[in-house]
C-alpha cells in the first residue's frame, strides 16, 4: 500500500448530490422542488412509467404540483434525436430535467439539459467529429435516477451518442456543467430488469472499473473505489443474473454501476472501450455486450503485452491483484492470479450467455475498419499501447 509521500498529484472533478438506498426514487419531488414544478423527463420506451414505482413517482408528482413534458428514447441516442429534442422543447421554460432510466435516456437526458438554453446542435461540441466548439451553457438542472446497473452515467459529465452505419460513429457530448445535480440511485429498481439485460449491464460496470484501475490516469483514491465496485461485482452480478428480486445482490450492482461512472470520469478508461465505441457504431452491438464479449480477450491482450514490454509496470500488480481479489486469496503468485483473472472473465462470459461478434454479423472483413475508428479517446489511457496487429488479435478472438 502507497505512504501518503508516495501519493502524487491528482484532481477529482466535481460529482452529484448522491442519494443511495432503496426508496430514493421517492426524494425526487423534493429534489426537484428546489428548481421549480415544470419538469422535462428523459425516459425509455415504457417499462419504467407502466411500471409500479414508476406510477408511483409520477403520482407523487401530480399530487406535488408539478407539471412535466414526458420524452422516450427508445434507443442509444443520436445527435439527431438531440437536436430533434432541443428544437421540439426549447421555448418551454423548463425548470429540470430528469433522467430515468438505462444510459440511453440518461445520457440522451444529460445532452437535452445541456442544450435547451443554447439551442445550438450537439454537433458543435461532439468529441471528434465536427468543430469541437467549447460548450459555454447555460446547462439546465438535471437530475439521475438509474433503473440499471452499468453505465454509470448519473455519475459522469459525459453523454454518449451513436450514428450507426458504414460511416458511423460512437462520440462524446463532454463538459463538467453536463453533470447531474442529483443522482438518484434506487436499487430496488433493478427488480424489473431481465436477465440478459442484468449481464451486458454488469459486464460494462465491470470493465469500467476494471479499466479506470488500470488507467494511466489512475491514482489512489479512484483505485479504492474502483476495488470496492469489483468486489461488489464478483459478490452480485452472478446472484443477481440469476434472481433480480435479490435485495442484496441489486444493491451490489447499483453500487458497482455507481462507482464505475465516478472512476470513469475521473481516470478514463481503456482498449475494450477504444473497440466497443466503433463495434457499436458499425454493427447493431449492445455496448454493455460488446464489452461482455471484449473484456477477456483485451484483458489477456494487455497483460501479455505488458509482461513482454515493460515487466515492470505497476499495471501488472493492479491485474494480480484484481485476480487475487476473485481467487479469494492474497498468497497467490503474480503470474498465476492474471491467468485467474482472465480465467473468470472466460467463465463469466460463458455463465451470463454472453453471444459472439459473430452472432452480430461481424466478419474479418470488418476487422481492419474497425482498428482502423478504435483510437479514441478511452484507447488512450489504455495502459499499454497496442499495435494495429494487436487489436485486430483481439477482436478475432471474440469472433
Amino acid at each position: 500500500m502507497k505512504s501518503l509521500a508516495t501519493i502524487g498529484a491528482f484532481s477529482l472533478a466535481r460529482l452529484p448530490r448522491i442519494e443511495f438506498g432503496v426508496g430514493a426514487l421517492d426524494k425526487l419531488p423534493a429534489i426537484a422542488a428546489q428548481y421549480g414544478k415544470r419538469l422535462l423527463i428523459v425516459t425509455g420506451a415504457s417499462s419504467f412509467t407502466a411500471s409500479p414505482a414508476g406510477e408511483r413517482v409520477l403520482g407523487a408528482l401530480h399530487a406535488a404540483g408539478f407539471t412535466w413534458e414526458l420524452c422516450r428514447v427508445t434507443e442509444e441516442p443520436s445527435p439527431q434525436w438531440v437536436d430533434a429534442t432541443v428544437a421540439q422543447y426549447r421555448d418551454q421554460a423548463f425548470d429540470a430535467v430528469v433522467g430515468i432510466g438505462g444510459g440511453s435516456p440518461l445520457d440522451a437526458a444529460k445532452a437535452v439539459a445541456g442544450l435547451l438554453k443554447p439551442a445550438n446542435s450537439v454537433m458543435d461540441h461532439l468529441e471528434g467529429v465536427g468543430p469541437e466548439l467549447p460548450y459555454r451553457g447555460t446547462a439546465t438542472p438535471f437530475i439521475a435516477v438509474p433503473t440499471t446497473a452499468g453505465t454509470g452515467s448519473e455519475a459522469t459529465k459525459n453523454a454518449v451518442l451513436s450514428v450507426q452505419g458504414v460511416n458511423g460513429f460512437k462520440k462524446s457530448f463532454r463538459d463538467e456543467q453536463l453533470m447531474a445535480e442529483y443522482a438518484l440511485v434506487d436499487p430496488s429498481l433493478l427488480a424489473t430488469c431481465p436477465p440478459a439485460q442484468i449481464a451486458a449491464n454488469g459486464m460494462d460496470a465491470f470493465t469500467q472499473l476494471m479499466e479506470a484501475y488500470v488507467s494511466t490516469r489512475a491514482n489512489p483514491l479512484t483505485d479504492a473505489l474502483a476495488l470496492s465496485g469489483m468486489t461488489a461485482v464478483r459478490d452480485s452480478l452472478l446472484t443477481l443474473y440469476a434472481d433480480p428480486t435479490d435485495a442484496q445482490a441489486q444493491a451490489g450492482m447499483a453500487y458497482a454501476a455507481l462507482l464505475s461512472g465516478i472512476c470513469l470520469a475521473q481516470t478514463g478508461l481503456g482498449s475494450v472501450h477504444g473497440i466497443v465505441a466503433p463495434l457499436g457504431a458499425f454493427h447493431p452491438v449492445p455496448h454493455g455486450v460488446g464489452c461482455g464479449m471484449l473484456v477477456a480477450a483485451a484483458t489477456r491482450m494487455n497483460i501479455d503485452c505488458l509482461e513482454a514490454r515493460e515487466p515492470g509496470h505497476p499495471a501488472l500488480a493492479k491485474y494480480a491483484q484484481i485476480g487475487k481479489l476473485f481467487r479469494g486469496r492474497s498468497h497467490v503468485d503474480e503470474i498465476g492470479a492474471r491467468v485467474f483473472l482472465v480465467h473468470t472473465l472466460t467463465t463469466w462470459a460463458r455463465q451470463l450467455n454472453l453471444p459472439s461478434l459473430s452472432d452480430f454479423g461481424v466478419t474479418t472483413a470488418a476487422i481492419p475498419h474497425l482498428v482502423t475508428n478504435s483510437r479514441g479517446s478511452s484507447m488512450k489511457t489504455n495502459p499499454v499501447e497496442l499495435t494495429d496487429a494487436e487489436i485486430a488479435e483481439v477482436i478475432t478472438a471474440c469472433l
